[in-house]
Formats: C-alpha cells, sequence, structure tokens
C-alpha cells in the first residue's frame, strides 16, 4: 500500500492597500505560491482584484480604527508574510500644512503600520515570519513640500530597524522605490501643476517584482534594504 501523499499548505500573505496600484500588482505577483489576504477599507474596493486572483480572500477594515483592527487580526494565527503597502500622500510646504495633515499622515503612514504589525507578532513568531514595509525615496531623503510625508517614512524606517533588532527570527524588509506609476502618482503630479508622462516612473509591476524576490529569499539571507530607482 503506497504512503499517503500530504501536500504542503501554501504559505500566507496579508497585503493592505491591496485594491490597487501596488499592493494589486504585489497580490499578483505572490498569488501563485501564497495564500493571500486582501486589505483594503471595504470589500466592495477590492472586487476588481478579487475577480483576478480566485482564491484570494478579502480583508476589509479601516486601519486607523484600531478596534476594528484588533477584531479583524483576531483570527489570523499564523502569517508568512506582511506586506505595509496601504498610506496616504498629502503634500504640501511646512507653512502651508496644517495640525490636521501632520496628524493624519502619520498615523496612516506609521502608527497604523506598528499597531497592524504589534497586534500580528504572534502569527508572525509563529511563522518565523517576514515583513515588508513599502517606504519610499522620501524615507531616504526629504524634498521641500514633503515634510510631513518625508517625517512618516523616515519614522517608517525607524520602525523597521528597531523591528529587525526586537524580533530576530522576522526578516523585516523595507522598500525604498522611487516614483511609481499608478493613480496616487497622477494625482501628485496633477497637483504640482505638470504634465504627466508615465515613462518617468517605475511600474507597480517591477516593484512587486523586487518585493516577491525579497520574500523568496532564502531563509540564509536577510533582504533588509532595497532602494529602486527609475532607470531612465
Amino acid at each position: 500500500m503506497s504512503p499517503a501523499v500530504t501536500s504542503t499548505p501554501k504559505p500566507t500573505a496579508l497585503i493592505t492597500g491591496a485594491s490597487r496600484g501596488l499592493g494589486a500588482a504585489v497580490a499578483r505577483e505572490l498569488a501563485p505560491t501564497h495564500e493571500l489576504l486582501l486589505g483594503a477599507r471595504s470589500a466592495d474596493s477590492l472586487r476588481e482584484v478579487l475577480s483576478e486572483l480566485p482564491g484570494a480572500v478579502a480583508w476589509p477594515v479601516e486601519l486607523t480604527d484600531y478596534s476594528a483592527l484588533a477584531e479583524a487580526v483576531s483570527p489570523i494565527e499564523r502569517l508568512d508574510v506582511l506586506v505595509h503597502n496601504a498610506g496616504v500622500a498629502d503634500l504640501d510646504t511646512i507653512a502651508e500644512s496644517s495640525v490636521q495633515q501632520w496628524r493624519n499622515t502619520l498615523e496612516a503612514n506609521l502608527i497604523a503600520v506598528a499597531e497592524l504589525t504589534r497586534l500580528l507578532l504572534p502569527a508572525l513568531r509563529a511563522a518565523n515570519g517576514h515583513v515588508v514595509l513599502i517606504n519610499s525615496g522620501a524615507g531616504l531623503r526629504a524634498n521641500a513640500g514633503w515634510a510631513s510625508y518625508a517625517a512618516s517614512k523616515f519614522g517608517l524606517r525607524a520602525f523597521g530597524d528597531a523591528l529587525r533588532l526586537e524580533e530576530p527570527a522576522l526578516r523585516v524588509t523595507s522598500i525604498h522605490p522611487g516614483r511609481i506609476d499608478t493613480d496616487m502618482q497622477r494625482a501628485l503630479i496633477a497637483n504640482e501643476g505638470r504634465e504627466y508622462n508615465p515613462a518617468e516612473f517605475l511600474t507597480a509591476e517591477t516593484v512587486a517584482i523586487a518585493i516577491r524576490n525579497a520574500v523568496e529569499t532564502p531563509r540564509d539571507g536577510h533582504p533588509t534594504e532595497i532602494v529602486l530607482r527609475p532607470h531612465r
């Protein structure tokens, strides 16, 4: 009698901001090898990407509603990959910025990331998991008009550095892409009063491939930081 063949379950990845842009591109890259939980503010916004990826599961929650976030996290007992992609880019000069703008930016881009990671630490530890932080070139250098956004991304880099030291069983990768051809980028360029030329920017697919490569790096390697710039 032949021994029973048991299949190894796929690892699980949770991707925030997965309804479009880079988040959806990361979901497409990881779909062949991972069970996917796709995060967004609403289930409706995930319909299109879910239709492309049979088996992916919607994970709708407002990340800055911390009681709802804790409830959404509670069923997750094991998590192999956590991709923090959700965020905001509300740009203005220091002179024209407001307290509310600073609060909203830091809340979405840093505090919510820290809290979601904290809540998921038991599940990540159970899998010796991998945390991927979608940072920015603004997390390495601040430009005029980008103060609040850059502050949130510098803080995100510091968070990743501390997490890496505090949780040595986990891998923590900060991704610092240049500008990406997304709907958010179109809005930023419009705000700058410039004509949009997608050839100036990275594609979401290129950045997603770099993220997949980081996740698939063998365990003896720890990809701590990846910096991508448009090759133009």
